[in-house]
Formats: C-alpha cells, sequence, structure tokens
C-alpha cells in the first residue's frame, strides 16, 4: 500500500528490518531450488520477531497514539496562552517555536524510521505557537478560541461522515489535485508572510472579501487533507499494517487537524473583524 498523505510518503512499513516472519519472501529474498546449506543456515539465524514487532495496528492504536500526542500539544498550548498572556512570554520565542517544531514535523514526515520522541517534541513546541497565536487573537475577540475549535470538531466530524458514507472518497487523482493545490497554499502563505515582516502589509489586512475567500479556502484545504489521513488508517489497518505504523498515522492526523484549527481561528476572526 503507498500512503497518499505526505506526511505518511516516506513509512517504510512494509520493510521486515530481518526479521523472520511466515510472510513470502520478495523477489529479491527467493533462491533457487538448490539453494546452498549455507543459505538456509542463514535464513534460519536470523532472529524471530518479538510480539511488539509482529502485532498489527488497530484502530484502538492509532486513537491512543493520536491521544497521547494531543495531550502533549495541549500542554504546549496551555504554556504558550498563559505565558502570551501574562506578558512572560513575548511573540519571538513563540515564532522561533514554530519554526523548530517546521523542521521536527520534517524530519518525522522524511525518516524511513518512526520517531515518537521526534513526534513529542513537534507536539510540545508546535502547542507552544498554537497557544500564543490563540492567546493573540483571544485577547482581539472574545470567545474566539471556542468558536474556532467547535469550528474544527465540525469539519472533523463533517469530513469523516462525507469519507465512511462514501461522498468523498480517496483516489490517485484526488490525491494529485490535493497535493498541488496544498503546495501552491504553502507557497503562497510564504510570501504572504515574507510581504507582511518586510512591508508590515498581507492579504488578510483589513479583511475584505479576497482576505476572506483566501481564507475559506485554507479551511476547505485543510479539511480535504482529513480524507487523506482517514484513506491511510483504514488502508493501514485493513492490511496489517505494523503497530508502530500507528504513530504515524496519530501524527499525520495531529498535523492536519493542527492546521484546521488555525485556517479557522484566521477566518472567524476575519469574519468578525469586518462585521465590527
Amino acid at each position: 500500500m503507498e500512503s497518499k498523505n505526505p506526511v505518511f510518503a516516506r513509512s517504510n512499513e512494509w520493510k521486515r528490518n530481518g526479521y523472520a516472519t511466515f510472510d513470502a519472501p520478495s523477489s529479491a529474498q527467493r533462491q533457487p531450488a538448490d539453494a546452498s546449506a549455507r543459505t538456509l543456515e542463514d535464513w534460519y539465524q536470523k532472529p524471530s520477531a518479538t510480539p511488539a514487532q509482529s502485532r498489527r495496528m488497530t484502530l484502538d492504536d492509532v486513537v491512543l497514539r493520536t491521544a497521547s500526542l494531543f495531550a502533549v500539544l495541549l500542554v504546549g498550548a496551555a504554556a504558550g496562552y498563559f505565558g502570551v498572556r501574562g506578558g512572560t512570554l513575548s511573540f519571538l520565542p513563540i515564532i522561533g517555536a514554530a519554526l523548530v517544531a517546521m523542521v521536527l514535523g520534517i524530519w518525522a514526515q522524511v525518516s524511513r524510521t518512526v520517531r515518537p520522541g521526534v513526534m513529542f517534541a513537534y507536539a510540545a513546541l508546535e502547542g507552544l505557537f498554537v497557544g500564543g497565536i490563540s492567546a493573540v487573537y483571544a485577547s482581539l475577540y472574545d470567545g474566539i478560541i471556542g468558536q474556532a475549535v467547535l469550528g474544527t470538531l465540525a469539519a472533523f466530524a463533517g469530513m469523516l461522515v462525507a469519507y465512511k458514507t462514501g461522498v468523498v472518497r480517496n483516489s490517485p487523482r484526488f490525491t494529485k489535485i490535493l497535493l498541488i493545490a496544498g503546495a501552491g497554499y504553502l507557497v503562497f502563505g510564504l510570501v504572504n508572510l515574507g510581504l507582511w515582516a518586510f512591508t508590515g502589509a498581507s492579504v488578510y489586512s483589513g479583511g475584505g472579501p479576497l482576505a476572506i475567500l483566501v481564507s475559506a479556502f485554507g479551511v476547505v484545504l485543510a479539511s480535504l487533507f482529513l480524507v487523506l489521513d482517514f484513506d491511510y488508517i483504514e488502508q493501514g489497518v485493513r492490511n496489517g499494517l505494523p503497530v508502530k505504523e500507528s504513530w504515524r498515522a496519530g501524527f499525520g492526523l495531529m498535523v492536519t487537524l493542527v492546521w484546521l484549527y488555525l485556517e479557522v481561528l484566521r477566518l472567524i476572526a476575519i469574519l468578525r473583524g469586518s462585521s465590527d
């Protein structure tokens, strides 16, 4: 099974890492009928897979890993929120935490080895950024955090229902379009951030129809990326991926939900600012 989510793209779930299993050997492992006794002996000398290595991923495993990552993220978010609101934490360290989290996220993404430690570090630093930026919005708009959380949960539930009922399904064409749109949106975000840093101007400044349209596009795009997460989890459980891959599944889901929350938060702020 080939992963469609970029977070899962470097997964090596099908590699056996030298452990003996009951699976049929690959083409590279197949030997002639007259294989030497030495070759056969080498096969039998391989260590047997431990219970942890042979156990397969289940939905409960994914839920548990996702919950543990979110627990760390919430601790970091609380630290960032109260630090900014209390004046003990400036916005510069918050931006620094976001940049380091981005590097860790890329590391977790491109690594062929599942790295829970890196994922937890990402969750803590990304939580610090999410909490800090939420505190800034909360200082401008009362109740906006609760609205953003409810909006995120509603989008998650809606996409889950749409996926399970077959209204939205993953396919190679769907994935290609979504990845192209995601890459374009990322480039747009970086350019917009650069303009804001050097000129103080931004597409979102002052609200208006363009800001609402772009922000709404971000919410829709992040919501559609949930389909890739759902598909990976479903296919992983169905095809019996190793249990360690539940970390990768939980991490991907957390990354998408954090992105969705930030997009919803910004959209609500723009809408409330335009109505004032």
